[in-house]
């Protein structure tokens, strides 16, 4: 690649939230890059490893691809790199790996990775492995060591678990920010605006969400606004009970047509489980009380 043709500095990983953790692993590796006047890369997988091996029992992502690029398009990095994770890449041994991709195609000169880093078939490359290449081919291999809060090291897992139970504030402040979603607002089939609270749906495209339940929301992308409202990331038991999961948002006192437009949904508190209610009349005094709730939560 013409790019590395002087070399470049390389982090590996998920950076599944782009947390605060990752941030300090891109602020060092911005920093080697700056020292050695090389091309400050990142290296990503789609889909995630253990997505492509646990296939439906992956664990729920926090952040879609074209999340994570729009994360990483402001942080200090010169090259995104997307790797497709197939069979092919799978199968790749630790030495073909650092063979073929670090010196072939980037002309690694320092990588930047977790020292519990593991890849090749079997995952039997580790960075003692690295190590060892870097010092016969001339790149070196730094930790990333762990950024730490309150005692604990911060990773895409500790937010995973803190949103599974509902414990938004806990995650943002490992996340850097509220835990948020991202998407087009696509038509849907009209429901809530026959019960009178119409919503902007969003198509999750994910077969698992690290949340689920009734939330007070705010949404911005619309305008320069940020507009506050109630969202529920379900399957509406109660109106139709299917598998796929949906986020609806219903933003107060607000009348747009606003299909088509991207947003970012920002979760702020949860405030109860989805439920499957006995009558349609249930559910609605439901929402007008989940909406109180919420305005209260949002000073609104």
């Amino acid at each position: 690649m013409e790019s590395f043709k002087r070399g470049s500095v390389l982090t590996i990983g998920n950076f599944d939230g782009l947390h605060l953790g990752h941030h300090a692993v891109i602020a060092k590796l911005a920093a080697r890059g700056a020292e050695l006047g090389l091309p400050a890369v990142a290296m990503v997988f789609e889909p995630q490893p253990l997505e492509y091996f646990l296939k439906d029992n992956e664990p729920p992502r926090l952040m879609r691809l074209r999340e994570k690029a729009i994360g990483f398009a402001h942080l200090p990095i010169d090259h995104l790199l997307i790797v497709r994770f197939n069979r092919q890449f799978a199968n790749l041994s630790a030495e073909q790996f650092i063979e073929d991709i670090l010196l072939a195609k980037l002309n690694v000169k320092h990588l930047v990775v977790g020292d519990d880093f593991h890849f090749g078939k079997a995952r039997r490359g580790n960075f003692a492995l690295l190590q060892t290449y870097g010092r016969k081919r001339g790149f070196s291999v730094e930790n990333t060591g762990s950024h730490q809060t309150e005692g604990l090291r911060v990773s895409s897992t500790l937010i995973r678990d803190a949103l599974a139970v509902g414990d938004l504030a806990q995650a943002e402040r490992w996340l850097g920010h509220p835990y948020c979603v991202c998407g087009r607002i696509a038509h849907g089939d009209k429901r809530g605006r026959t019960l009178g609270f119409p919503t902007a749906n969003i198509r999750l495209f994910r077969r698992a969400t690290p949340v689920s339940g009734v939330f007070a929301v705010t949404l911005t992308g619309i305008d320069d606004r940020s507009y506050p409202g109630i969202a529920n990331v379900g399957t509406r038991p109660t109106v139709d009970g299917g598998s796929t999961v949906l986020l609806e948002t219903h933003l107060f006192d607000f009348n747009q047509n606003i299909y088509g437009h991207y947003v970012e949904v920002q979760f702020r508190q949860k405030i109860r489980e989805e439920l499957r209610f006995a009558t349609v009349e249930l559910l609605k005094e439901q929402i007008r009380k989940d909406i109180s709730t919420a305005q209260t939560i949002l000073s609104v």
